[in-house]
């Protein structure tokens, strides 16, 4: 099971791109974007509730060969086969594709810089991803961070990280998905070796060290769960559901006297009362399916608190607690888990494992579980005999099963075939 990316590897897929980027649009590619992957440790659904999150950028990255043209005229073209070439002109108010289909991640970005910037010159690019696929780990959110990254570079549209990440943030809404903007904001400001508390409105980044000898193992159950796709409605109904139930508790609270002025949000609600006097509140206001909603947005914000201080003090085993009451969580009040997810998580904890979750929207995708230096050799072995090989999915497991890699965020530079040429 892969720990880290070959460099030779890295440089191979390059060139493969350069070869391809030459034969469908004559010469070389002058620039690379580079958009990374992430896995979020602690806080899930609870961005677009605008309360703080805990992920890490990984070490599996999108990356895209361009070059600039003279016109409007975007040409994107896949190494991957399953996805059909795109073309498209620029504008403020470029058609979406059909759910589901790859184009809207490109369209997306394009779609918010024109509407924004007024950019007018398009590209030829050759795109190469090796983040899993619908695995929850952030592969369209880097498609959308790559593909900004380059036409606001051929546009010379120049942005502080953290105004990149809001600007692909409501971009991405282009693709018909309510996320909030836990992806975009790591994917932009992530720190090599770290994690990073990020809070919301207005953005805020705190880095947090990873301990050296701590191993996040991230396995996927190979059950796809498309935001854009088949989990886009059961994802976007827990974002109302949220909503609803905050408008519900918060109108309850000031019909009894319980708030002395109505709040903003999640975050304010909290700040005016505490955590135990909000879910007591809701106890009283809510129905059972709005009450457990509420109830896992309120105790997984506690969880990211708490799990930060266990970053700082390296509190492998009070981590490891963390997400263990996290997965509970998802998995009896948010219910976003899966018979696969489950598995994967038992199978982890067997392993040795001191902590394990569902990572990303749920409904499928992956698991992360913790583990230090000592005991993460048997951990993967655990899952690879466990869950891969009984299922024939011991072929190309170094994609389905590794450990992340705390890594750098997105960006753009030479290519490394215009270099050469």
């Amino acid at each position: 099971m892969a720990e880290a990316r070959d460099p030779e590897g890295v440089t191979n897929e390059r060139s493969t791109d350069s070869e391809l980027f030459s034969s469908l649009f004559g010469g070389a590619p002058t620039h690379v974007a580079r958009a990374p992957g992430r896995v979020n440790l602690m806080g899930e659904h609870i961005d677009y509730c605008d309360l703080a999150v805990l992920p890490m950028a990984t070490q599996h990255e999108a990356q895209l060969q361009f070059r600039a043209r003279d016109d409007g005229l975007v040409r994107i073209t896949n190494q991957d086969p399953e996805f059909d070439p795109v073309e498209f002109e620029l504008g403020p108010a470029i058609a979406p594709g059909s759910r589901g289909d790859w184009r809207n991640y490109l369209q997306a970005p394009a779609n918010e810089l024109a509407r924004q910037f007024a950019i007018w010159r398009g590209l030829d690019g050759v795109l190469s991803s090796d983040i899993p696929v619908a695995a929850g780990l952030s592969s369209s959110t880097a498609l959308v961070n790559a593909v900004g990254l380059a036409l606001a570079e051929v546009n010379e549209v120049l942005l502080a990280p953290a105004q990149f990440a809001e600007l692909m943030a409501e971009a991405e809404h282009y693709t018909g998905t309510r996320g909030g903007g836990m992806d975009q904001a790591i994917g932009f400001g992530a720190r090599a070796g770290h994690a990073a508390c990020i809070a919301f409105s207005p953005l805020r980044m705190r880095h947090v060290a990873v301990p050296e000898d701590w191993c996040f193992v991230v396995a996927d159950t190979g059950v796809r769960a498309e935001k854009s796709g088949r989990a886009q409605g059961p994802y976007n109904q827990r974002r109302s559901e949220c909503e609803e139930a905050l408008d519900v508790v918060v109108q309850f609270a000031l019909q009894h006297d319980r708030l002395p002025t109505r709040p903003r949000g999640y975050p304010d609600l909290l700040r005016m009362l505490g955590a135990a006097e909000v879910i007591s509140l809701a106890e009283e206001a809510l129905k059972a399916r709005l009450l457990k909603r509420f109830r896992h947005v309120v105790t997984e914000a506690d969880r990211v608190d708490q799990a930060v201080d266990c970053l700082l003090s390296a509190d492998l085993a009070g981590f490891g607690t963390l997400m263990d009451a996290s997965h509970g969580s998802l998995y009896a009040d948010y219910q976003v888990s899966s018979r696969e997810l489950d598995e994967l998580v038992a199978i982890a904890r067997e392993g040795g494992g001191a902590g394990a979750r569902l990572t990303g929207a749920g409904f499928g995708g992956c698991i992360v579980t913790l583990a230090d230096r000592g005991t993460v050799g048997a951990v993967l072995e655990t899952l690879a005999e466990q869950y891969f090989e009984p299922r024939g999915m011991a072929d190309g497991i170094d994609d389905r099963l590794f450990v992340a890699v705390p890594s750098a965020g997105a960006s753009v530079g030479n290519s490394v075939a215009a270099a050469g040429a």
